[in-house]
């Protein structure tokens, strides 16, 4: 049973697009989730390349995934990371951290593709303002569930009686699912708050038609059949429900808006740690915020 449909706002950056469906007007979360972009599938010149420059964080947990391409990312502790399809770069924000994305040196020379998932998730209460890190899990650390026609990648959590081994601020659950023309896969119930998104083929849910890159959260309890009808991908995205509620500001979650106004001004002031490696360039606080939460 679906409860609720979020569709996407779509933003077209020349070369690629970006799809997010969260945080909306109608939702801010589903479980830890506060932010889910699908960006891609692109396809770049020789010479060009994705040029995310240095921008800073609180209080929230970023997920990198890739179905295409490559990434590198740095941050502001020290980490230099390449990552392709298959692995997850989990970097914690806690009291705060700067990061960049770039297109790998290589891909650059070859016209780089890139197509894929970022997503944060907020922390929980007494885990807002932890020291920051970054883990990198290689796709042998995240399980391959695989049956007649459908496998599921475990990105975060437990589901169907395997876990990743990603770190868990809170309960939970993350999966990539592909699913062979008529193959069908029962959804786990036991997470307070579930959603699922297509981004690839014609799908159904317990018989209702799903349109591609809208969020369907789906309702508590409810162990819901999802089935494909050509070849299909879809993230299934959830956990535990918060009972404090949280607030996105630009880059910033947190459950104070006094310490998403304190982090703006520090940002600002420059008072954030720079990205070693990736010092020079840095995205400047936008005059109008267009990532926020609502009343």
């Amino acid at each position: 049973m679906i409860e609720q449909t979020l569709t996407p706002v779509t933003h077209d950056l020349g070369a690629f697009k970006v799809r997010r469906v969260l945080p909306a007007r109608e939702r801010t979360m589903v479980g830890p989730f506060i932010f889910v972009d699908e960006f891609g599938p692109a396809q770049m010149l020789p010479g060009e390349g994705m040029d995310v420059r240095p921008h800073p964080h609180i209080n929230l947990a970023t997920v990198t995934y890739l179905f295409d391409g490559a990434i590198q990312h740095k941050d502001s502790v020290g980490s230099d990371q390449r990552i392709e399809p298959g692995a997850i770069n989990l970097m914690t924000a806690g009291k705060g951290i700067v990061h960049s994305e770039r297109s790998p040196a290589d891909m650059r020379r070859q016209g780089p593709s890139f197509y894929g998932m970022q997503t944060w998730l907020a922390l929980p209460d007494g885990k807002e303002e932890i020291d920051p890190a970054f883990e990198h899990v290689p796709s042998d650390g995240l399980p391959l569930v695989e049956g007649e026609g459908v496998s599921a990648r475990v990105l975060m959590g437990t589901l169907w009686g395997h876990t990743a081994s990603t770190t868990c601020h809170s309960p939970t659950v993350y999966a990539d699912l592909l699913l062979d023309a008529g193959a069908s896969l029962a959804i786990d119930a036991e997470a307070d708050e579930r959603a699922i998104m297509v981004t690839e083929g014609e799908t159904e849910l317990d018989g209702q038609r799903l349109e591609q890159f809208s969020l369907y959260v789906l309702a508590p309890g409810h162990r819901a059949t999802f089935k494909a009808s050509s070849p299909s991908r879809a993230l299934l995205m959830g956990g535990e429900a918060f009972a404090t509620r949280r607030h996105v500001y630009w880059n910033f979650v947190s459950s104070s808006k006094d310490r998403l106004q304190q982090a703006r001004e520090d940002w600002i002031e420059r008072r954030f740690p720079l990205v070693p490696g990736d010092e020079e360039e840095f995205i400047p606080f936008p005059e109008v915020v267009r990532t926020v939460s609502y009343p």
